[in-house]
């Protein structure tokens, strides 16, 4: 038995998703290969079940804030289990939403694992399958160390699993997943201590949007262990602790690994393809999606840069008009992607780091910063600050990085966005008229400005 497609995705996750589904909506006959729950990790144990979390860490928030407008707050407590099961109810709907979705647009779903036995050619449940165009969107898997007792921790897969939460919580890691699932935890009740490698998370963002996430947290009682590389997991009737050479740091409930992840390639056998595949799994790709092979394309997490769900469904839909709706020039401008880290408070960026401007505009660069304390904090009692910068290039200044963290952040950010994928100038800002009352309006009004400088 056989079947043919003009396009077969493998993997369903938002990428393969999104390809599938904007090919299918142009008349191709579309198959996507799925083992699993539709949707991937964002849905599934990823940015959505993750934005969920956040949302009630909010709720803890705005009950410590509220005292402070004169409610009477009365004493509170996070049912786990409750907010578990509605959690998990609404992903189940969005896994039913993604396959009504699909079934509209008349993309077959072949449910089991896919393994190459051509450049064009899969087996899937001993059934061969070919297409015309392939495309590989099989996304990551968290890494855990090769260390004794390793084993002991969970992953973010694993944390979306827990029935009970923990009350002392180890992170180790520096990146998105430590920072979010770490943060959240923490204003949800649970003590935690956070494991870093360097001095600071967040290395590849500005040094101002971590130096003050860093302080924030620190302020907040969380437990940063710096300069530390775990090498084991050990476990006693007091709990779990964390060793790091002659060092023991603990007891914990749990311990999270967040330190990285991998593509899932190892399986595909991607050998019978030609495709090449770099030794960390990630496949390498040009500006159009495209491997080295003719109609084998990769996007999404595996291509190895820009790891983000919005990312891996531009970059497939614009695959899918260049291929099947005669757009020939359409392809995804990885250039001034925009971000936002769901931490307490939230993070939202865009564009250049202050380091990167200065490192290829040297002495071109100009920066504008504020720091205040937003309206949300006046009577809150909370002594939280709103940071803001814009980095600025040229004679015209030209908008090049804009990043913020604070109340609102994450919500505000979509819109700079825009302006600085359009070129725009701190005098197109500062022409702007300034919404009041809002921490927003600080990114049109900002006057304070300094020569660029690499951080030491």
């Amino acid at each position: 038995m056989s079947r043919h497609f003009d396009l077969l995705c493998i993997g369903g996750g938002s990428g393969g998703v999104a390809t599938a589904n904007r090919a299918g909506s142009y008349g191709a006959k579309v198959g996507l290969i799925e083992m699993g729950r539709l949707g991937g990790t964002c849905v599934n144990v990823g940015c959505v079940p993750k934005k969920i979390m956040w949302t009630a860490a909010q709720f803890a928030h705005a009950f410590e804030d509220a005292a402070g407008y004169g409610f009477s707050v009365p004493s509170h407590r996070l049912d786990w289990k409750k907010l578990k099961a509605g959690r998990d109810d609404y992903v189940a709907r969005m896994n039913a939403a993604y396959e009504r979705y699909l079934g509209s647009n008349k993309v077959e779903i072949v449910r089991g694992r896919a393994a190459f036995n051509g450049p064009r050619s899969v087996t899937v449940n001993g059934e061969t399958i070919t297409a015309d165009h392939v495309v590989i969107a099989t996304g990551g898997h968290p890494l855990v160390p090769d260390i004794p007792g390793a084993g002991l921790g969970i992953t973010s897969d694993g944390y979306f699993e827990l029935e009970e939460q923990p009350a002392r919580l180890a992170v180790i890691g520096a990146g998105y997943v430590a920072v979010e699932i770490g943060g959240l935890m923490h204003a949800l009740g649970s003590e935690l201590s956070l494991f870093l490698r360097r001095d600071h998370f967040l290395h590849s963002f500005d040094g101002m949007l971590r130096d003050a996430l860093m302080d924030e947290m620190r302020a907040n009682g969380v437990t940063m262990v710096t300069r530390v590389t775990p090498t084991a997991l050990e476990q006693d009737a007091d709990g779990l602790w964390v060793v790091a050479g002659e060092d023991r740091h603990g007891p914990f409930d749990c311990v999270l690994w967040a330190i990285g992840r991998r593509p899932n390639t190892a399986t595909l056998n991607l050998p019978a393809t030609g495709v090449e595949v770099a030794a960390d799994g990630v496949i390498p790709v040009d500006a159009w999606q495209q491997t080295n092979v003719a109609g084998v394309y990769a996007i999404g997490d595996l291509i190895g840069h820009h790891q983000l769900t919005p990312v891996a469904i531009a970059a497939g839909r614009r695959l899918a008009d260049r291929l099947f709706d005669g757009q020939t020039g359409r392809k995804l401008d990885y250039e001034n992607i925009p971000t936002v880290i769901f931490s307490h408070p939230p993070i939202g960026t865009v564009g250049m780091t202050e380091d990167e401007a200065v490192a290829h505009f040297g002495d071109a660069v100009r920066v504008y910063e504020t720091k205040f304390t937003p309206m949300l904090h006046g009577l809150s009692g909370r002594a939280q600050k709103m940071h803001m910068k814009l980095v600025v290039m040229g004679a015209e200044e030209k908008i090049v990085g804009c990043h913020a963290i604070g109340p609102g952040a994450d919500e505000m950010l979509q819109g700079f966005a825009v302006a600085v994928r359009m070129g725009a100038t701190k005098r197109n800002f500062d022409d702007t008229v300034a919404i009041h009352p809002t921490v927003a309006e600080e990114m049109v009004t900002m006057k304070v400005a300094r020569a660029g400088k690499a951080s030491q």
